[in-house]
């Protein structure tokens, strides 16, 4: 099972509505599990399994990702109402986020610079594997709230965008 289909299968399964759903092959074993209705994100464990000497098998190199803890819901501040106007641009799979492509090279996106919709503003390491996320919007960067070579979820927010 590639990266590619590990996410789909669970997309898939947080949309039916499935609480528990485990797969089991040669490679892996997978199991996610979804809180009920109204809770947390679900949880994905996956497990690698060995595989005796003599046998090939091609394994997925990195595969885990688990939901973050539920966070009690805080009141809605002056700042969130503030934010609420601009875009957010989310990391559309996990992985490590770098804000330039190189160490010596210079950020993609800087706040207060202007994008313009396909615009390369940053890159997402997963699995040895450098994605360009550009951008779907056109905007003014406002606040990049991840700071470069952390660890991030999907759908983790990373940049604002003012549209206006």
């Amino acid at each position: 099972m590639n990266y590619n289909e590990l996410q789909d299968f669970i997309k898939t399964v947080a949309k039916s509505g499935a609480t528990e759903v485990s797969i089991e092959t040669d490679e892996i074993k997978l199991t996610i599990k979804a809180p009920p209705k109204g809770k947390a994100q679900p949880e994905t464990i996956v497990q690698q399994v060995q595989i005796p000497a003599g046998v090939t098998a091609v394994a997925p190199q990195v595969v885990a990702a688990v939901a973050p803890a539920p966070v009690a819901e805080a009141p809605a501040t002056a700042k969130e109402d503030e934010n609420s106007k601009y875009i957010e641009i989310k990391a559309p799979m996990v992985g490590t986020f770098y804000r330039k492509p190189g160490p010596d090279k210079p950020t993609f996106v800087n706040v207060g610079d202007i994008i313009a919709e396909g615009q390369t503003i940053c890159m997402l390491e997963a699995m040895k594997l450098f994605n360009e996320i550009e951008a779907e919007v056109t905007g003014k960067i406002v606040k990049v709230l991840v700071d470069d070579g952390t660890p991030v979820e999907f759908d983790q927010v990373l940049m604002l965008v003012d549209p206006s």
